[in-house]
């Protein structure tokens, strides 16, 4: 059973308890920390995106239409819908010469709860450009285009645009794909199934361009600059991956997943971390990564006070009184700070 990472607290009482697993790695694949069972195959789905932008990068589709790194920052993106992301990813589709109909993401209502009732307000239902993975889906139905694929059913398993960013896990995993479970995502896309500490593994390469050569060195140090310039674009308002990357990039690259997943990597300490919460709780995530970079001294105390209201966030009633918070659980007192 995989230890408590996460309480919630209720007045003086604990409420809920949140199990998870965590895995910081070296590049290398070695362990810095782990708690709970590591080697479960967990599906990171969004935590992955940085990989999946890569073939889009190297295909060369970002000189071909004219774009730059705010439209490399939305290829990586859960952004929240919001009018800055939707407009970049309708000129986006605009450039490609594409129309609503090309993209294979379902439309949903945007993430961000005021530009939702804005739209609601307006009579207006959401576009497919609304989905959290609008951008990811821009970036396959680019590098298509470019490739001179088959647009349609790009979403699917055996579609060679899936096929690309397979080859980038089995590169920086080590993994062979063809013997991973996967499923679909909620976009529509394929999501593989990897032990989180080859996902940790793969996001500590993600981040050391100096073990990578030509074009694929290039497209990932195209990302890290775009994530570094534009940390809005990767999710937006009142998000974690937004505040944590407009505070600490390039020093700390992070992204959510889904279902109590978060993955980050760190290019100067040479790590990367991955994590699941076991019941799926996306607030518990947020904190069991606060948890991490504090324990392991990869943030100071002031960088995490910056971001407390992720790393211990209080629980407010409907009058907006507090009444509880979460915490990181008394296993993290163990660990120890992480040797310069």
């Amino acid at each position: 059973m995989n230890p408590v990472l996460v309480n919630r607290w209720r007045g003086n009482a604990i409420e809920s308890r949140h199990r998870g697993a965590v895995a910081v790695v070296d590049i290398k694949g070695r362990s810095v920390l782990e708690f709970g069972d590591v080697r479960q195959h967990v599906f990171p789905r969004s935590a992955i995106k940085f990989l999946q932008a890569i073939p889009f990068v190297e295909s060369g589709a970002v000189e071909q239409f004219g774009l730059d790194e705010r439209h490399i920052a939305m290829a990586c993106a859960s952004h929240n819908g919001e009018p800055i992301h939707v407009g970049l990813a309708r000129d986006w589709l605009e450039r490609l010469g594409a129309s609503h109909n090309d993209l294979e993401c379902g439309a949903c209502m945007p993430m961000d709860e005021a530009t939702a009732f804005e739209l609601l307000g307006e009579g207006r239902g959401p576009e497919r450009l609304h989905n959290n993975c609008s951008g990811k889906h821009l970036g396959l139905l680019s590098t298509c285009v470019v490739c001179k694929d088959e647009l349609r059913n790009y979403r699917l398993y055996n579609h060679v645009a899936q096929q690309r960013w397979f080859e980038v896990v089995e590169s920086f995993s080590k993994l062979r794909v063809a013997q991973l479970p996967w499923g679909y995502d909620g976009c529509a896309i394929p999501t593989l199934a990897l032990p989180l500490h080859r996902v940790a593994t793969a996001m500590a390469r993600f981040g050391d361009v100096s073990g990578l050569q030509g074009a694929r060195r290039d497209a990932v140090s195209r990302i890290h600059q775009s994530l570094t310039a534009h940390p809005y674009l990767v999710a937006g308002r009142d998000r974690l991956d937004t505040d944590l990357m407009q505070q600490l990039a390039p020093r700390i690259f992070a992204k959510v997943g889904a279902d109590g997943v978060f993955t980050a990597c760190l290019p100067e300490a040479g790590i990367g971390i991955a994590l699941k919460i076991d019941d799926g709780r996306d607030s518990a995530a947020r904190v069991a990564l606060g948890a991490v970079l504090v324990s392991l001294g990869l943030v100071n105390a002031d960088e995490a006070y910056g971001l407390a209201e992720w790393f211990t966030p209080a629980i407010p009633n409907t009058r907006g009184e507090i009444v509880g918070r979460e915490e990181p659980a008394s296993v993290w007192e163990s660990v120890s700070t992480l040797q310069a």
